[in-house]
């Protein structure tokens, strides 16, 4: 799925398209994403995005009277196109602008979400509850280690949960543990405060790094102009199960956690 780096780009291509434009129509062509697109959505025609903001893996766009949020779900996308583009399949969603552009949703799989908040309320919680930001201040060395304390979890699991940080997903995980030294397995409250601070650091490197060469390329990710990302082609760890380290040439293992893939060294990486 579509992780924060991709988000962020997808964020900076589509804002130069839409910041200060007036929304002409709004079409749902299918309502049933994570949630139903609520009928408040028509309220934005004739108003103006004021600006493009993103918290965690969530576009918001903002209008003086509320925010529209919108999220890609597991495989979707959003694209700046000519509103009489022809639909494709599983286009739900259009934000027609008076410039005769619009900013499509394509979602195969229905997990994303376009949802209206009010004068900017978050009555679902969907933002509230979120931890820091990676790239903020926020997120500085002393924060994981007192998130930590007397936690058994799993460190890769600790990351990939948005109430600790947001938007440490899957890949970068795997990539920042591996940097790091750190097994994934390896329980969060055990680990000294200097290697977590360590941590801290090479989360914001990695994800800085793939925002900065737009993204990271998988089969359902593009930018906002069609063109992929390329930041896989530097990945360590991720998705090179089998292949020999690029530190001490050692198969790399993987095993599954949450569901997730995680991939890692086992001379390399330590508990």
């Amino acid at each position: 799925m579509p992780e924060l780096p991709e988000v962020e780009v997808c964020r900076l291509g589509i804002t130069p398209h839409l910041q200060q434009q007036t929304v002409a129509n709004v079409i749902v062509r299918n309502a049933q994403l994570r949630w139903p697109i609520p009928a408040e959505v028509s309220t934005i025609v004739g108003k103006t995005i004021n600006a493009i903001e993103r918290r965690a893996k969530y576009l918001l766009l903002r209008f003086d009277s509320g925010t529209l949020l919108l999220h890609l779900g597991m495989s979707g996308t959003v694209r700046v196109i000519d509103k009489d583009t022809e639909v494709a399949k599983h286009d739900h969603f259009d934000l027609v602008l008076a410039n005769g552009k619009a900013l499509r949703l394509n979602d195969p799989r229905r997990f994303g979400a376009v949802l209206w908040l009010a004068e900017h309320q978050d009555e679902q919680g969907l933002l509230t509850k979120l931890g820091p930001e990676p790239l903020s201040d926020e997120f500085a060395p002393g924060y994981l280690f007192d998130k930590a304390k007397n936690r058994k979890v799993p460190i890769k699991t600790f990351l990939m949960n948005n109430h600790v940080v947001v938007g440490v997903g899957n890949i970068y995980a795997n990539e920042a543990l591996f940097k790091a030294g750190i097994l994934p397995t390896a329980p969060v409250g055990t680990i000294s405060c200097q290697r977590l601070d360590k941590l801290t650091e090479i989360i914001k490197e990695v994800l800085a790094a793939a925002i900065k060469q737009g993204g990271t390329t998988l089969k359902d990710f593009t930018q906002a102009d069609g063109r992929p990302g390329y930041f896989a082609q530097s990945l360590l760890v991720y998705g090179r199960v089998g292949q020999a380290c690029t530190c001490c040439q050692t198969p790399l293992e993987e095993i599954r956690q949450a569901n997730r893939s995680s991939v890692f060294c086992p001379v390399c990486q330590q508990p």
